[in-house]
């Protein structure tokens, strides 16, 4: 098993990087700001000028200033759709799904702080929790498509069931994943990430006891 997928899909331009890095860089000032200030508190006009862009060009990236504390990326719901259909065939879909995952996921081990301010500032706004969860379970539903495209259903059919339960505990094991992650001091993310997809695959097996572990009530 290879611990970072290969690109499946083409390699972004230039253009495209410098995008991406915007949004990063976007999205890193708005979560800085916002633990140090309180999300409230913190304006577009702020985020902007701490990455040295102008206000519209704010809103090229994010439709709403809440969506740079959440990271919400269409673009990288794309791109993880896109390599689930273009996966080889002999990977199974949850195979599927954490290659495309772990590609995106590849240079988290480098924000390791960012990861943990942005839990911290999500956990201490509501709203933003919530928009979150909404943001994320969009992202799941069309996670859910492209894996029932993979097995063969026609784009826009209902999903099954099968799908949408691949999709729902991949996203789980990457949120239990980040979060461990974020809260451990010394471990590396993909380790984390790959334990947690081995974990799912295996079928969730009990791990032996701890020593010194009470056996459950029966």
């Amino acid at each position: 098993m290879q611990c970072v997928a290969e690109r499946t899909t083409r390699t972004p331009g230039l253009r495209e990087r410098k995008k991406q890095a915007t949004r990063a860089a976007l999205a890193e000032a708005a979560v800085r700001l916002a633990a140090a200030r309180g999300a409230e508190n913190v304006t577009v006009e702020a985020i902007s000028a701490e990455v040295g862009v102008s206000p519209r060009t704010f809103f090229n990236y994010f439709e709403h200033r809440d969506d740079a504390f959440v990271m919400i990326d269409d673009d990288a719901g794309r791109r993880v759709r896109s390599a689930v259909l273009a996966a080889p065939a002999a990977r199974s879909p949850i195979e599927a799904v954490r290659d495309a995952l772990a590609v995106e996921l590849a240079d988290v081990e480098e924000q390791h702080e960012l990861w943990r301010l942005r839990a911290e500032v999500l956990q201490q706004t509501p709203h933003l929790l919530v928009r979150h969860l909404g943001a994320h379970m969009a992202d799941e539903l069309g996670l859910a498509e492209a894996v029932a495209q993979r097995l063969g259903a026609p784009a826009g059919a209902p999903v099954d069931l099968y799908p949408r339960l691949v999709a729902a505990t991949t996203a789980t094991a990457v949120r239990v994943a980040v979060e461990h992650w974020s809260a451990a001091s010394t471990e590396a993310f993909l380790p984390i990430f790959h334990s947690v997809f081995a974990q799912l695959a295996a079928g969730l097996p009990a791990p032996p006891p701890t020593t010194g572990a009470r056996p459950a009530d029966l």
